[in-house]
């Protein structure tokens, strides 16, 4: 297995891997368009041609940056890989000076374990995120927690 960043040619396979959790409503569904120009960042586990996942980072302010679209295939869940991912994007973040990551998940224990602590959405320490609520099939009634690690 090899974590890379992707190239536009894996767009497809990256929406064919999340499609399942989009339809169930458990991650923002982005067009191609989207992905296309944010692919600088994504990064992606792979082995040999196939991507088992994926997660990225969005960077708001030189401060802030939220881990999102963490994504990994049934076959490769409960391996440790989601963990490794999201590190490797908290790793990136702090190479390029980012010192808060936040995440809005249904998964807590997963990023709990990997340091972030729970806070109240209404701590989220940059409005920019909310632009991408309005989009979510839950909103305005979210119940996804906001958790917050900072470096």
């Amino acid at each position: 297995m090899r974590f890379k960043k992707p190239v536009l040619q894996d767009i497809e396979r990256m929406l064919d891997l999340v499609a399942p959790e989009v339809q169930k409503g458990n991650i923002l569904m982005r067009s191609r368009d989207e992905i296309a120009n944010a692919i600088r960042s994504y990064i992606i586990a792979e082995n040999q041609g196939e991507i088992l996942g994926f997660c990225a980072l969005h960077i708001y302010t030189p401060k802030l940056a939220e881990i999102r679209s963490l994504i990994v295939s049934l076959d490769h869940q409960g391996k440790g890989l989601g963990s490794v991912l999201v590190e490797q994007c908290v790793d990136e973040g702090l190479r390029l000076g980012v010192s808060d990551f936040l995440v809005l998940t249904y998964r807590t224990s997963l990023f709990a374990k990997l340091g972030f602590k729970e806070i109240e959405k209404s701590e989220i320490p940059n409005h920019k995120i909310w632009a991408d609520c309005i989009k979510c099939k839950h909103f305005p009634k979210c119940d996804e927690k906001a958790l917050l690690k900072q470096v």
